[in-house]
């Protein structure tokens, strides 16, 4: 069972890194200046990843680098264009929780399109995956965060209510369509593939493939 991702959190002793993506423990110090004698930034302090060796940056609390909020990584079924708009997103979500809500409305339009639906109404396309297996609570999840419903906001489009909690569960929720709609049919069918023929053929007797497939002929 995969580990539930843990965000990087102001003195927290283990979360995922933002670098090498694994859950490690974090040493934290605050950063000094040798001059004469040791000054302390106490407002600026470092958490070292025990696994990647790597550095994070905080300052009063807030994480500085590197330039990325602590989020889950895109799912890697995520197209390379969604890919990137999931990233950038990311990259400003502490400078810009509106523009990264933004960006993150326009990838769900890009996903529901590669998904097969319109892409032009995201109320419509999601309502569509839901009878197609995707998670009705996924549905009430973007409505709460306005991307469906009477109170929608178009893709692309700044809200000046979001907020850093909004964005993050966008960053979620396009995530677990992506899990729901691509990655899970894709393991399944995987596991379907790697079955023995005369398995499969069972298989099919059962479900009256082989007999279909005759009377086609």
């Amino acid at each position: 069972m995969q580990q539930e991702y843990t965000p990087a959190e102001y003195e927290k002793s283990a979360f995922h890194c933002p670098f090498c993506n694994v859950y490690a423990n974090q040493v934290w110090t605050s950063l000094r200046q040798f001059h004469n004698q040791t000054f302390y930034f106490r407002e600026v302090q470092a958490a070292a990843c025990m696994h990647c060796n790597q550095y994070s940056v905080w300052y009063d609390g807030v994480m500085v680098y590197p330039d990325f909020e602590g989020v889950q990584p895109p799912n890697q079924d995520l197209s390379e264009d969604i890919q990137a708009d999931y990233q950038e997103a990311a990259s400003i979500l502490q400078k810009s929780p509106r523009g990264a809500a933004a960006l993150l409305r326009l990838a769900i339009q890009k996903l529901c399109r590669e998904l097969g639906e319109e892409g032009k109404n995201i109320n419509t396309d999601i309502k569509n995956l839901v009878s197609q297996g995707l998670p009705s609570a996924v549905q009430k999840s973007l409505d709460v965060v306005r991307v469906i419903g009477n109170d929608s906001v178009h893709p692309g489009q700044i809200d000046i209510r979001d907020d850093i909690e909004t964005a993050k569960a966008l960053f979620k929720l396009v995530n677990l369509i992506a899990e729901k709609m691509i990655t899970e049919p894709k393991e399944v069918e995987a596991i379907y593939d790697s079955l023995p023929d005369e398995k499969k053929q069972q298989i099919e007797e059962r479900d009256g493939t082989n007999s279909n497939n005759h009377d086609n002929n």
